[in-house]
């Protein structure tokens, strides 16, 4: 199984990034899709979940209302719209796939594959 995170880059407050992941080796509709990210020197944190058929979403207080997520189960790929960026979303941003749904799709614990990280960097 892999995941391929990509679309992170530099940009400033108050832009926009979208970020997508690509999947192999898994049965992508199956799945629920979480994002998370780690800033520098902290720990990594949930941001956004979408279980399957584009069922059921979450978002970390933080982002709701900037972040929409979104998956295309034809193309085997999840998506993360990032509005309204700010200095502080800056981090490594991970794709993943796991099996619980619902809310503890909140938890890193329930996620099985990891993608590599995409850096988004946000100037202020």
């Amino acid at each position: 199984v892999q995941l391929q995170a990509s679309g992170g880059g530099l940009v400033q407050a108050g832009g926009s990034l979208r970020l997508s992941c690509a999947s192999s080796g898994l049965t992508f509709s199956r799945n629920v899709m979480g994002w998370f990210r780690q800033a520098p020197g902290k720990e990594r944190t949930f941001v956004a979940s979408i279980g399957w058929s584009g069922g059921l979403t979450y978002y970390a207080d933080s982002v709701k209302g900037r972040f929409t997520v979104s998956r295309d189960d034809a193309k085997k790929s999840l998506y993360l719209e990032m509005n309204n960026l700010k200095f502080e979303d800056t981090a490594v941003y991970y794709c993943a796939a796991g099996s619980v749904g619902g809310p503890m799709a909140r938890l890193q614990a329930n996620y099985d594959y990891w993608g590599q990280g995409t850096q988004v960097t946000v100037s202020s």
